[in-house]
C-alpha cells in the first residue's frame, strides 16, 4: 500500500501558526486569504503576539478593550495610532503595519536648537497640524543647527531605517535657500551619512555631493556639483526632508545614540523654519 502524503492541511493549527508566526505581518495578511483553515491559523492570537515588541506589552494596556481584543487587534492598534514612550509625551512611538518595525518621532522639544533660551531665536508655540503640544518656530538666527538623539536599542534589529527632518515654513521665511544645507546621520556602529539638501525651493546652485564618509571627517570634505535632496509634502501637511540612513543589526551598540542633525550653513540672517520634530522609520529601498 503507498504510503499517504500529507498535506499543510492535515498540519495543526498550532503548528501551522508558529509558521506563520515565524514570517511577518503581510506574510500573514495573505496567509489568511488562502483558505480557511488558514486564516483561523494566520489570524490567532499566537501569531500576532510575535509580531508586538516585547517593549511595547505596556502601551498594550492603554488601548480600549486592551484585555478582551484579539492580539491582531492590538497590533492594528499599535500601527494606527502613537504613543509616549516612557510617559514622555516629546517622544512617541508607533508600528509600521507591513513589517511591524518601530517607528519614532522626537517633538522639536527633544531636540537641540542654538539659542533655544531666548524669544529673539525660536518661539515655541501651539500648532494645529501637530501631534506634539508645542512646535519650534525659527524667529531671527544666524547660526542654525538642530540634532535629535534615539538611544540604538530601540530600533527594531534587521532593519534600514531613514531619519527625517519634519517641518514647515511660515510666511516671510527667509534663508532657507541658500546653497549650504546639509544633514547628518551618526551611528556608533558605521560611517556617518551626509547628505546636501534644499529646505526651500531656490535657483539651481552646485552643492556638495552626497556621500558617506566616517565620523569625525564630515568638515573635511571637498566640495563638489551634486543637486540636493529635495523636501517631500506629506499627507498631514506637514514637509519632510530626509536627513540619511542607517541599518541596525543585531549586533549594533545598544547602549549608544543615533544622532540625526541638520544645519544651515553660513552667517546670515535666517527665519520662518517651523520644526515639529525628527522621525525615525524603516525603509525598503
Amino acid at each position: 500500500m503507498a504510503a499517504q502524503e500529507t498535506q499543510v492541511g492535515d498540519l495543526p493549527e498550532a503548528c501551522l501558526a508558529y509558521a506563520i508566526s515565524l514570517t511577518s505581518p503581510s506574510d500573514a495578511c495573505r496567509c489568511a486569504v488562502v483558505s480557511p483553515f488558514f486564516r483561523a491559523a494566520a489570524d490567532s492570537d499566537h501569531v500576532w503576539q510575535r509580531f508586538i515588541p516585547k517593549d511595547l506589552e505596556a502601551v498594550l494596556q492603554s488601548l480600549p478593550l486592551a484585555k478582551t481584543a484579539r492580539k491582531k487587534d492590538a497590533y492594528i492598534g499599535l500601527c494606527d495610532d502613537v504613543f509616549p514612550v516612557d510617559g514622555d509625551s516629546r517622544c512617541r512611538v508607533w508600528l509600521e503595519k507591513a513589517s511591524g518595525a518601530k517607528c519614532y518621532a522626537l517633538s522639536a522639544r527633544r531636540l537641540s536648537l542654538p539659542w533655544d533660551d531666548g524669544e529673539f531665536s525660536w518661539r515655541w508655540t501651539p500648532h494645529p497640524l501637530s501631534r506634539f503640544a508645542e512646535v519650534a518656530e525659527l524667529v531671527d538666527c544666524t547660526s542654525l543647527e538642530s540634532n535629535g538623539q534615539l538611544r540604538a536599542a530601540a530600533l527594531t534589529p534587521s532593519t534600514a531605517y531613514a531619519a527625517y527632518l519634519v517641518y514647515g515654513t511660515a510666511e516671510g521665511h527667509r534663508g532657507l535657500s541658500y546653497p549650504d544645507q546639509e544633514t547628518t546621520v551618526r551611528w556608533p556602529w558605521a560611517a556617518a551619512c551626509w547628505s546636501a539638501i534644499a529646505c526651500a525651493s531656490a535657483p539651481t546652485t552646485p552643492r556638495r555631493k552626497s556621500s558617506e564618509v566616517p565620523a569625525g571627517l564630515i568638515a573635511g570634505r571637498s566640495v563638489v556639483p551634486d543637486e540636493p535632496r529635495r523636501p517631500r509634502r506629506r499627507c498631514d501637511g506637514w514637509w519632510e526632508m530626509e536627513m540619511g540612513r542607517l541599518r541596525k543589526t543585531n549586533t549594533s551598540g545598544e547602549k549608544e545614540d543615533v544622532v540625526a542633525s541638520f544645519e544651515v550653513l553660513g552667517w546670515y540672517l535666517k527665519r520662518g523654519l517651523v520644526i515639529e520634530g525628527i522621525e525615525f522609520r524603516p525603509v525598503h529601498n
